[in-house]
This record gives structure tokens, C-alpha cells and sequence, in this order.
């Protein structure tokens, strides 16, 4: 497991722009649980059928806070989707592998 957070944050924002989706997918637990615009995506059948659905995007982080086991990061998102660019948070959890158990993605209120 990536304990450092910002590596792991990193580390997530290089998969989830790779062409790579597979890279993307591995970094999160079997039974996980995604939040995003109001969805609940359980599962990472549900979380493939959610990614098949976001647009390609580049992230600007600019906050990492937090631990191994539990971080938040803020970065402004940007892409073709309305509202373009958006500053969002993301809140993960990660079990003792280092793999995404909970991801929340929320407008940052900032």
C-alpha cells in the first residue's frame, strides 16, 4: 500500500486519465462503494457501467490531505461536460492492500 497520500493520490490521477481502464479499476476493492452526483455505485460491475459514463478529464489537485487509510483531495476538474471546470473533493478509504474501499467525489464548498 501507498501509505503516503499524496503518492497515492497520484497514483490514482495517472489511472483514472490512462487510456488503460483496467489500471483504473485495480486500484479499487471488489465490493467497493463510489458516490458521485448523487449516485451510489456498489460493486466494481457498478463502477465499470459508472466509468463507461464519465467523460475523459485532467485533473489540477491542488489540496492532499489525510493518511494512508483515509484522504481527501481537492482538484479542479476539468473536460467536455457541462459546468467545465469544476473544483471538486475526493474522499477515499482504502483497506490495509492500499485498495479503494469508499470513494466519495463531491463539489468542493470552498
Amino acid at each position: 500500500m501507498t501509505a503516503d497520500p499524496r503518492a497515492f493520490v497520484a497514483e490514482y490521477v495517472a489511472a483514472a486519465t490512462a487510456a488503460d481502464r483496467a489500471r483504473y479499476l485495480a486500484l479499487f476493492d471488489d465490493d467497493v462503494v463510489v458516490r458521485d452526483e448523487g449516485r451510489t455505485h456498489r460493486g466494481l460491475t457498478e463502477v465499470h457501467r459508472w466509468l463507461d459514463h464519465v467523460p475523459p478529464v485532467e485533473y489540477d489537485v491542488r489540496e492532499v490531505t489525510g493518511t494512508g487509510d483515509v484522504c481527501r483531495a481537492v482538484a479542479e476538474v476539468s473536460g467536455d461536460f457541462p459546468g467545465s471546470p469544476v473544483t471538486l473533493r475526493f474522499t477515499f478509504d482504502r483497506d490495509a492492500r492500499g485498495a479503494i474501499t469508499r470513494l466519495e467525489i463531491t463539489p468542493d464548498p470552498a
